[in-house]
């Protein structure tokens, strides 16, 4: 029977904080993300592993809205026993998430009929962690849509014969733990849908490689306006461009640049967003391919942006002392993913843009509050650095729960982008 209330479930304190990890499907575009809320303790332990955890990332969630958390995204949400068999599950939109039933889970007879009860609610499931058939497989299988493969955790070897297996279930696979594109790239090949891990942001450094002259462009007009010219230099080598034209107009129309009425030329935009939007944008349109449109559901776009706009706002809410200008902050968390973008250390990418020396040493040498609060935005995704983080968020005088309100309008502001 399902429990009526979760009194059981004693919450957590409110020293923790939220990580999405992306979900990708085949033509490497967002699908979804994974919600984890981590304790910000000190410890290691991923906090989703336990029932009060994820009672209060539905706790949460329910509070902020799902569509904040992840956008026009689906959510999938980790899940034991004693979530699944409490009433307070369904306080998630089962249109929004997937219910990931953790592999620890065991089917008894009770849990088996109260996944059934909730999937004629209209909740959809996957299966955490698979590495092999069980047992527990075999008696959940009929009522998952999905079912997770840690790829780490099967030897290369036995994964095409776990993959045949599990084709013949007729379920979608999600490649889980995916930490390299060659790991990416054996995974398309054996058919999975879905692919999960930080592989795309990994850069791939291609001796000799070159800036392609279309990004050289939008590095030169970076470099115009920190060279203080003037509007009508700018306005013109913008010009030259007309793809980079009109992303320019495309992104400052969207509700995340804050403009009160539609744009509709470049010197109205360089008149109305002042330079330091324009230089925001066009660090943003880097994240775009050479000669074409860009596609705001590029996993790489939206880790950068995430990254630019939540140490924009830790600039804002370290304590005085430790401030530094918001701009900087942008700029050092919207670069930190170039060298995987272009294929190309940060030292040579650094070499071809001027940018001030406080943003150099964060990116370079993690040094300064800048590249204290780098660290931060790289240690949120990781799972298994807990105490790092708490070590990092103390060093900036930066609360766990101010934290979670920077990524909460952090990732607010750039579902506006996408929109």
């Amino acid at each position: 029977m399902p429990i009526d209330t979760v009194a059981e479930l004693a919450l957590p304190s409110d020293d923790f904080f939220l990580a999405r990890q992306p979900i990708l499907g085949r033509n490497q575009r967002l699908v979804a993300f994974e919600l984890l809320f981590r304790s910000a303790n000190g410890g290691d332990a991923n906090v989703t592993d336990h029932a009060a955890a994820t009672a209060a990332v539905i706790s949460h969630a329910s509070q902020l809205g799902m569509a904040k958390v992840v956008g026009e995204r689906l959510a999938f949400v980790n899940v034991d026993d004693i979530v699944l068999m409490s009433d307070f599950v369904r306080f998630l939109p089962h249109d929004k998430v997937i219910l990931e039933i953790l592999e620890t889970v065991q089917a008894t007879p009770a849990l088996v009929a109260r996944v059934a009860e909730l999937k004629g609610f209209g909740f959809t499931f996957a299966l955490d962690d698979v590495v092999e058939e069980s047992d527990d497989l075999r008696k959940l299988v009929d009522l998952v849509d999905i079912i997770k493969v840690d790829v780490q955790a099967v030897a290369a070897v036995d994964l095409p014969k776990l993959v045949a297996a599990l084709n013949g279930r007729h379920k979608k696979l999600l490649a889980e733990k995916v930490e390299t594109v060659e790991e990416f790239e054996m995974c398309m090949a054996l058919g999975f849908e879905y692919f999960q891990g930080y592989y795309f942001a990994r850069p791939a450094i291609l001796s000799g490689k070159k800036i392609a002259p279309s990004e050289l462009v939008i590095l030169r007009l970076l470099d115009l306006i920190n060279s203080d010219a003037d509007n009508a230099e700018i306005e013109r080598a913008v010009k030259r461009d007309a793809l980079i034209s009109l992303n320019l107009l495309r992104l400052v129309n969207t509700p995340a640049a804050g403009a009160r009425g539609r744009i509709d030329s470049l010197s109205e935009a360089l008149y109305v967003l002042g330079r330091q939007q324009l230089q925001r944008w066009l660090q943003i349109l880097l994240y775009a391919k050479p000669g074409a449109a860009v596609e705001l559901s590029s996993p790489l776009l939206q880790m950068a942006t995430t990254r630019g706009k939540l140490m924009e706002l830790m600039t804002q809410k370290v304590p005085p002392e430790r401030r530094v200008s918001a701009e900087a902050g942008f700029t050092v968390g919207i670069m930190s993913l170039m060298d995987a973008l272009f294929s190309m250390s940060m030292q040579d990418i650094l070499n071809t843009v001027v940018v001030a020396d406080e943003v150099r040493a964060a990116l370079l040498e993690r040094e300064g509050v800048l590249g204290e609060m780098l660290k931060v935005v790289e240690l949120v995704d990781n799972p298994k650095r807990g105490t790092e983080l708490a070590r990092a968020l103390k060093t900036l005088g930066l609360s766990a729960k101010t934290m979670r309100e920077i990524e909460m309008e952090a990732f607010g502001w750039v579902n506006e982008l996408v929109t």
